[in-house]
């Protein structure tokens, strides 16, 4: 069966487009193939900073006739009808279709149509022009003759009504080859302003930029590797990453790795050469995560640290060139290392202008009496600044100022549910967002908190109140650490749940997908911090909204659901009232070990029983009896299983009291083998209405024992 190949050529991609533009390419051409017929056995897309590629094996030569029947009307009917048929089935005359008779409905026509296969390459010529011209790039520009000025003389060489193409960058070449995998291959040449489709590739810009022709996949790779180019992304990160820890090691440094900057990297070269570059020592007295963004962020570079050690930087990172230069790179490495060294130039000079006072001091003396700030000292002073600028939070939950003042009273109450030093907690929340005013957080926003508490320990500040400077924003996903220290994890609730709290009152609450203010990030950090450091907390009496309540719940069942817990079991403990996350969990956990358990399974099937067959006589109207009478009771198995109630009831309740869910569970299971005795010798629907009725008060009273742990109606199996 024949391949296809395909290449589109252009100017550079951005990097962080090429990955989702090759899957996409490979999506587009696979659906629009079969959509018309065409089945393949695999396809594989590739992508270099000048190329996608899609490489589709097994391809159909021709799509599969198809036979088709259009049902039309009833034969009396009127002429109208019939002629809207054969329109729409293609007849010319009604003597072409066929007469079915229906015993119910009567004689009606119908059309055969058949449509004949195509041939793949008449396939692919009609779909390809429509892919690249309605291309999904998030940005794209115009190029091409269509995009010239009106008057130019390569204006309209298309003809009239041309739109010209958009494309991320201005597309110069296409390769559409197809054929068999040992024969000869043919070109598909469907033209898009005014760029034909052909068997013509080219290679590196530098080093190979002349013509290649290529007539398959293999042949291709091979060809583009002699012309200095790594097709695939993958080797080409594997390249990378090995040379760049092979260069460090001989230089006695392990590599920083960093795998987005890999990434990243590995879509700016086709042909990647690995250099080491170096910067003055002096520099090393800037944090090393300044260092490390910097060079990141400006330079794509990778940072190094001498062998085994965990912290700190080396004077030296690696770079990654497109070229092979013939002086060993040493201009690269020199032209690099000169932006290197301006970069961390103005690092240095954040770092040294955050530690010092600012200049309008006189002017943030009221915001400093407000937070209880020491203007003496550089991150106060950020905090005062913060405040008197009335910066903006959220339109409609006002400025930083006041959201810090709205955290501060939250921590408060907050801080003794925790068990934290309550000045602390207050002196952590007062300068928590203080280094957003720092110039170094102001150049690297993902340096907030960790800037925060640099500084904080700067001044002398508590270490618990450096930590949660920058702990509080933790965690910022499932993966993410937790805060470790006590004031942290006030702090980091009382952040989250003013933020969540707050949109709450806006209404501005997450809705399918979107969820622009990472609410559910919010709530998913409150609930792994509450189950996780085991931290009780009512969230009504914060939240303060059902509906919000509701939203923790939600995170809660997805958190639950990882670690392997039944959504049924879940369901069973969950109240909308329940806003102990802890204790739900806590039951949840109970419930888990005990249904899977014997007693729990035999225990469970006797309650269902009981209350499904409560529920049914309730839903007739029947009469059940307020309460259990003793009198009433006949039989040795009702009393039996009424003394057990009674005993499990008052022990099981005991239990949910102390928070002893284990314990609750074990006293419930004393009702097994009373329970199974009660359906085997009892029947609950006496002739005699008050024993019936005192009998479906016994089962009432089964339903009411269990249901102080979990509503088993609720659980499957």
């Amino acid at each position: 069966m024949p391949d296809l190949l395909l290449e589109l050529r252009s100017e550079e991609i951005p990097a962080r487009m090429q990955r989702k533009a090759a899957g996409d390419l490979k999506k587009l051409v696979t659906d629009a193939l079969v959509e018309r017929g065409l089945t393949y056995e695999g396809a594989r897309e590739y992508w270099t900073p000048r190329r996608l590629t899609l490489d589709i094996r097994g391809l159909n030569a021709r799509s599969a006739d198809v036979r088709e029947e259009k049902k039309g009307p009833r034969t009396d009917a009127n002429e109208k009808a019939i002629e809207g048929f054969l329109r729409g089935a293609g007849l010319n005359d009604i003597s072409e279709a066929q007469v079915v008779s229906d015993p119910k409905k009567g004689d009606f026509y119908i059309a055969i149509i058949n449509k004949p296969g195509r041939p793949a390459e008449e396939i692919i010529a009609e779909v390809m022009p429509g892919i690249i011209r309605s291309f999904p790039w998030p940005k794209s520009m115009r190029s091409g003759p269509a995009s010239m000025p009106k008057g130019s003389s390569y204006a309209g060489i298309e003809g009239k009504g041309s739109e010209s193409l958009r494309w991320v960058r201005p597309l110069q070449s296409i390769v559409c080859l197809f054929g068999p995998e040992h024969d000869e291959t043919q070109v598909i040449p469907f033209a898009i302003d005014g760029i034909v489709a052909g068997n013509v590739t080219y290679g590196h810009r530098f080093h190979s930029p002349g013509p290649i022709t290529v007539r398959r996949f293999e042949d291709y790779v091979s060809s583009l590797e002699k012309a200095k180019v790594v097709l695939d992304a993958e080797r080409r990160k594997d390249i990378i990453l090995h040379d760049a820890k092979d260069l460090a090691f001989a230089n006695g440094l392990d590599l920083v790795e960093d795998e987005g900057l890999l990434e990243e990297v590995s879509g700016l070269v086709e042909w990647p050469q690995v250099l080491m570059g170096t910067f003055e020592e002096d520099y090393l007295q800037i944090p090393a995560e300044i260092i490390r963004l910097t060079i990141k962020t400006n330079q794509k570079c990778f940072v190094t640290r001498n062998q085994g050690a965990e912290e700190g930087l080396s004077n030296r990172f690696i770079l990654i060139s497109n070229i092979e230069a013939s002086d060993g790179g040493k201009e690269i490495i020199h032209g690099n290392g000169k932006v290197v060294r301006a970069r961390l130039s103005d690092a240095r000079h954040f770092w040294t202008r955050d530690q010092g006072d600012l200049p309008d001091l006189e002017t943030l003396k009221d915001s400093a009496a407000k937070f209880n700030l020491d203007l003496k000292k550089p991150l106060d002073q950020r905090m005062a600044k913060l405040d008197a600028l009335n910066v903006t939070f959220h339109a409609k939950l006002g400025t930083q100022g006041e959201r810090v003042a709205r955290i501060r009273e939250l921590a408060k109450a907050l801080a003794p549910v925790v068990g934290a030093d309550a000045a602390l907690v207050d002196r952590a929340v007062v300068l928590a967002k203080a280094d957003l005013r720092t110039e170094a957080v102001g150049e690297f926003p993902e340096l907030q908190g960790l800037m925060g508490r640099k500084y904080a320990a700067l001044q002398g500040e508590n270490e618990s109140v450096a930590a949660a400077i920058e702990d509080h924003y933790k965690p910022q996903g499932p993966s993410d650490r937790l805060p470790a220290d006590k004031v942290a994890i006030t702090v980091a609730l009382a952040d989250k749940l003013d933020t969540l709290v707050g949109f709450w009152a806006i209404d501005e609450k997450p809705t399918g997908s979107k969820d622009p203010f990472a609410l559910r990030r919010a709530a998913l950090g409150v609930v792994r911090i509450l189950l996780e450091k085991n931290v009780r907390l009512p969230l009504l009496s914060v939240a303060k909204d059902p509906d919000l309540l509701s939203f923790f719940h939600d995170r809660l069942k997805v958190y639950l659901r990882d670690l392997g817990a039944r959504y049924d079991l879940i369901d069973a403990v969950l109240t909308p009232e329940s806003d102990d996350l802890l204790m739900i969990a806590r039951r949840v956990e109970a419930l888990t070990a005990f249904i899977t358990g014997e007693d729990g399974r035999n225990l469970l099937a006797g309650a269902k029983r009981a209350t499904q067959l409560l529920a049914a006589e309730e839903k007739k109207g029947t009469v059940v009896a307020d309460g259990v009478s003793e009198e009433l009771l006949k039989l040795d198995a009702e009393k039996a299983l009424y003394a057990a109630i009674r005993t499990a009831s008052a022990d099981a309740a005991k239990a949910v009291a102390g928070e002893d869910f284990r314990s609750a569970m074990q006293a419930l299971s004393t009702l097994r083998a009373p329970v199974d005795k009660f359906f085997e010798d009892v029947l609950v629907n006496d002739e005699d209405a008050a024993i019936r009725a005192n009998r479906l008060a016994l089962l009432k009273a089964i339903r009411e024992a269990t249901g102080t742990v979990a509503d088993f109606s609720k659980i499957t199996g």
